[in-house]
């Protein structure tokens, strides 16, 4: 019988109280704060397979199409995301300091500016999305569904803006398992909606028993599909902040006050956040106008690979906001050497959980690709880069949890100097000499990639050790 004292919520709030942990309290709380966030990004990485797999069927031209636009599409998920992290930092450490009443005038603050922003954003998006595959590609052939896909998918970007922000607050405020259940409902969601509008009406089971309505929109279905499965789930994570959460929901006695001194901060924090977003992924665009010239079957060799991937690295990400959610309410309640430690225990659990994943990445590579794509020459290519990147699993597990855990304390400007750095000074120069003037094609960019993410995991893991990441807040006890 599970002991009660032990649960996230008493453990979090003896966080906030003073009270002391051991050494398994303290991995108790990691691990019950990270699970339900693994368990929702890997979710949506299965999502993802699933989608990628329904694409792979329409033939490399399909694949290349979405793989071509993907990375701006990041770029400006990526920034819009970046939006959410002032208000959420703010939030978990108004909350680690019990201070609920100002937790929830941040929410609200956080809620108006980010839904403005991501509309501007969409707006941009909308003037673009004629022009951008020709900027990255010669090949005409995919510049329609490219264009298309782009453009449904940015359409989609103040509902993700909600589902980031809302899902955000519930994980400063500790709850882990609202966001992670709608996150697992989004992956049915998105596979159903995906099943019906990227495919022409069917049937299936034996014998074609059972008759399956579909648009048949091929690639601008797939986009549609997603889009139409945020709009839904933003929806209901904002309903459950604002309506059911214990911490943030509304009160009628607490009109909405905008705060400049809060705003301010929030700017101060989501800046070097956005500024590093625009610039990791910029960088990522980068690397997709190298790999553009190696043709078809390299763009989605390279598209196809990066989804299969993601499934072995996303636990860092869900072990990151778990950190984020700790360091912050930690801070918040000016216990600086907890914060340390729980630090490092949650770099520590990254490392160990993507250590497996790059040992199992490397084992079963063929068959990862291989559920993607049944194009051969894909197979091939996907299951060489992937036993690559499977070198680099746990040094990328260093920089991804340590990144989550600065950002807990609000330290967002050096860590964005850092990723910056290691990817416009190591990966991009070295994937662009090693797969063009030593003639290594897509490998090379991949072996390039592996050599970048190790190094910055070391000098995240090296900043980590040191004491300057909680230094302004230390001074402010």
């Amino acid at each position: 019988m599970a002991n009660p004292e032990n649960s996230s919520e008493a453990l979090l709030k003896r966080l906030q109280d003073g009270g002391s942990f051991n050494a398994k309290q303290k991995l108790m709380l990691a691990l019950k704060l990270a699970f339900p966030a693994m368990l929702a990004q890997v979710s949506t990485i299965v999502m993802e397979y699933i989608d990628a797999s329904m694409v792979g069927h329409l033939g490399a031209n399909a694949t290349a199409s979405i793989g071509l636009v993907a990375t701006t599409t990041w770029l400006f998920f990526g920034i819009t995301m970046a939006a959410t992290s002032g208000f959420t930092i703010q939030a978990a450490q108004r909350i680690g300091a019990k201070d609920n009443r100002g937790a929830r005038g941040i929410m609200k603050q956080g809620l108006i500016v980010t839904l403005t922003y991501s509309l501007i954003m969409t707006a941009i998006a909308f003037v673009i999305s004629g022009f951008l595959p020709q900027w990255l590609s010669s090949d005409a052939a995919l510049y329609s569904d490219a264009s298309r896909y782009f453009l449904i998918m940015m359409l989609s970007l103040p509902a993700f803006q909600m589902n980031s922000i809302a899902g955000g607050l519930l994980q400063a405020s500790g709850d882990m398992k609202t966001p992670s259940v709608l996150n697992i409902l989004s992956c049915f969601l998105d596979v159903v909606f995906n099943a019906l509008l990227i495919f022409p009406s069917g049937t299936i089971g034996i014998d074609g028993v059972f008759s399956l309505p579909g648009a048949g929109l091929g690639v601008p279905g797939a986009a549609l599909g997603t889009a139409i499965t945020e709009y839904v789930i933003g929806i209901l994570m904002l309903c459950m902040l604002l309506f059911r959460s214990k911490e943030m929901r509304l009160r009628p006695n607490e009109p909405l006050v905008f705060n400049r001194t809060e705003l301010k901060t929030a700017l101060k924090l989501a800046i070097p956040v956005g500024v590093e977003q625009i610039l990791v992924c910029g960088a990522y665009v980068m690397s997709t106008y190298i790999v553009a010239p190696l043709g078809s079957i390299a763009i989605a060799s390279h598209s196809l690979s990066i989804t299969a991937e993601s499934l072995c690295y996303m636990p860092g990400y869900g072990i990151s906001s778990a950190a984020s959610t700790m360091i912050g309410q930690s801070i918040g309640a000016k216990r600086i050497d907890l914060a340390r430690s729980l630090a490092w225990m949650n770099a520590g659990l990254g490392i160990g959980f993507m250590t497996c994943t790059g040992v199992l990445m490397y084992i079963f590579a063929p068959q990862m690709i291989g559920l993607l794509s049944p194009v051969p020459e894909i197979r091939e290519l996907g299951t060489a880069v992937l036993r690559i990147e499977a070198f680099a699993e746990p040094l990328y597990a260093a920089a991804i949890v340590a990144n989550g855990a600065f950002r807990g304390a609000g330290d967002t400007f050096v860590p964005s100097l850092m990723n910056f750095g290691s990817m416009w000074i190591i990966r991009l120069p070295l994937s662009w000499y090693l797969s063009a003037p030593m003639g290594m094609g897509l490998r090379g960019v991949w072996i390039a990639m592996c050599i970048e993410l190790c190094a910055r995991g070391t000098i995240f893991l090296i900043r980590l050790s040191g004491k300057r990441w909680v230094k302004k807040l230390d001074s402010g006890k």
